[in-house]
């Protein structure tokens, strides 16, 4: 099943995506956000439907990041090799991670698909990440490695928008990683029957039309299952968190020349199975 968080007419809901259109699950099910729907079992009850006619037409809703409100949003930095190889060529002293190299986001730093990529007005160092996401389905604590997949509801596409230049104000990127509007979410939640192996999908970004990264997640230092398994161990993991794995080589501020993202751009984030993210870079008026 493909998933998707979305506004219609200003009322926000979950939609389960079908040819056509969009099927309207918040409307049949009394629910209008993801968290609320993985919650109840809402995958199931999709699953249950079997064919409907869709409620809305593709292009008439307005989608929403896949989970506009999670309770937990990790980040996974320097988790492919050829990233960390060139962050390190950069002049960022990165050793090789024994373990996971976490951070957090907040909701207010989401955007979604067709949405503006927000560029502070503050800095012009904005860059890139084409990211694997991962949302929680079943919550859990001390999720053992061999089950971590089964606690999965999908899969979906995350840019990862970092303000460099704030971000190597100190060792910690927390403030390079959440302004308003710099991380799309979208457009899919995409279930793990349609990815089949979430450690062999291609990955790609695409500023206007160019490829800048390319790569596949099989080139991940630490799987999404242990990925899963480490988070877990800090703090109960809910239905509705995001785990977003981390980027491969081709970043803006890598490059020589340095590559960073300008208003007008349009960002897309393609990953094999789960779906095209497209963004068109602005600045942040406010």
């Amino acid at each position: 099943m493909k998933l998707a968080s979305f506004r219609v007419a200003g009322k926000s809901s979950v939609g389960l995506v079908v040819d056509g259109g969009v099927v309207d699950l918040g409307s049949r099910l009394g629910l209008s956000d993801m968290v609320e729907f993985l919650e109840r079992d809402g995958l199931a009850q999709a699953a249950a439907l079997g064919d409907v006619a869709p409620d809305h037409a593709m292009d008439d809703v307005e989608f929403l990041p896949v989970v506009v409100s999670p309770r937990h949003f990790f980040c996974v930095g320097v988790n492919y090799a050829d990233h960390l190889a060139e962050a390190q060529k950069a002049g960022l002293p990165r050793p090789t991670p024994e373990q996971p190299s976490l951070f957090i986001r907040f909701p207010e730093s989401l955007s979604a698909h067709n949405a503006p990529m927000l560029m502070p007005r503050v800095s012009d160092a904005f860059d890139y990440e084409a990211e694997l996401a991962v949302v929680i389905g079943k919550g859990g604590r001390y999720i053992e490695k061999n089950y971590a997949l089964s606690h999965v509801a999908g899969y979906t596409c995350f840019n990862d928008g970092s303000v460099r230049d704030w971000q190597f104000h100190s060792s910690q990127v927390t403030s390079g990683k959440n302004w308003v509007g710099t991380g799309p979410l979208g457009p899919f939640l995409v279930t793990p029957d349609e990815v089949a192996d979430p450690a062999n999908l291609d990955i790609r970004l695409l500023v206007n039309g160019e490829t800048l990264q390319h790569s596949n997640t099989r080139h991940l230092i630490f799987d999404v299952a242990s990925i899963i398994a480490y988070a877990s161990a800090l703090l109960p993991l809910k239905p509705g968190d995001v785990i977003a794995t981390g980027t491969p080589e081709g970043v803006g501020f890598a490059r020589d020349p340095k590559r960073y993202l300008k208003p007008g751009d349009v960002c897309e984030v393609v990953i094999e199975r789960v779906g095209r993210l497209v963004n068109t870079v602005e600045r942040d008026t406010a």
